[in-house]
């Protein structure tokens, strides 16, 4: 997954700029369970749920069996098993049924190419592997300013703000490059989100590049807030 940089300034660099009530959080689909980190215990009602936990500081890693209980969240990862399925087609039918969703939507739901053996999830500070993706919240205002540092380290795709299902901002992230999504009702019970917080995930590949052009963008968006105030006052009638 390449080399480790230093995860602590990362998370430290991301939380400058977030403001972000909870640590953000480093997500790793591996081939194997890595060593010397605990496998999760338990039981959890779907794969975001996990999320919140890593957010909380704890580091662990997850099977196949562990996302079952959301198959919308076992679809995304590419971990669904065929028991599961048919629990799948049920959700997906009564999403549909209540005008929640279109059957026709489901086909442009991204998912990992590749089924992951073990999910690794952990504070960004505290990581053991390097991450395939890191997802982190704040308010609107602070995200706009960290999809602008991703902008202008090239590390931003050209995918529009998403939303549901949450989970699917993994693999759009992974296979894109750094998105912002607007979550769904599902992720916000299971993880607590606020109504007034959005999700931006970066690929894990892209950390060092974004995190370099914080400060740029943090002076930035400070003279250009002066400019504009400026601006209104002298334009104002």
């Amino acid at each position: 997954m390449g080399e480790m940089l230093n995860y602590s300034t990362m998370e430290q660099k991301l939380q400058q700029i977030l403001h972000s009530r909870c640590r953000p959080v480093a997500i790793a689909f591996a081939a194997a369970p890595p060593e010397g980190v605990a496998k999760f215990e338990g039981s959890e009602p779907s794969s975001c749920s996990y999320w919140r936990l890593a957010a909380e500081g704890r580091t662990f890693y997850t099977v196949s069996r562990d996302h079952q209980n959301c198959p919308i969240g076992g679809y995304t990862h590419n971990l669904l098993q065929p028991e599961t399925m048919p629990q799948l087609d049920q959700t997906l039918i009564l999403m549909s049924q209540i005008g929640y969703i279109r059957m026709e939507e489901i086909p442009g739901v991204f998912q990992l190419k590749e089924s992951p053996q073990a999910v690794v999830y952990a504070p960004l500070g505290e990581t053991p592997v390097p991450p395939s993706v890191v997802l982190a919240l704040g308010t609107a205002g602070r995200v706009m300013m960290l999809a602008e540092a991703a902008t202008r380290a090239g590390a931003m795709s050209s995918l529009p703000l998403l939303g549901r299902p949450t989970c699917m901002a993994l693999p759009a992230a992974l296979a894109n490059g750094a998105v912002t999504s607007a979550g769904c009702i599902g992720n916000r019970v299971y993880t607590g989100l606020g109504e007034d917080e959005l999700y931006v995930t970066l690929r894990g590949s892209d950390l060092e590049r974004i995190a370099a052009e914080i400060d740029t963008i943090l002076s930035a968006n400070e003279a250009l807030t002066a400019y504009h105030e400026e601006r209104r006052q002298a334009l104002r009638r």
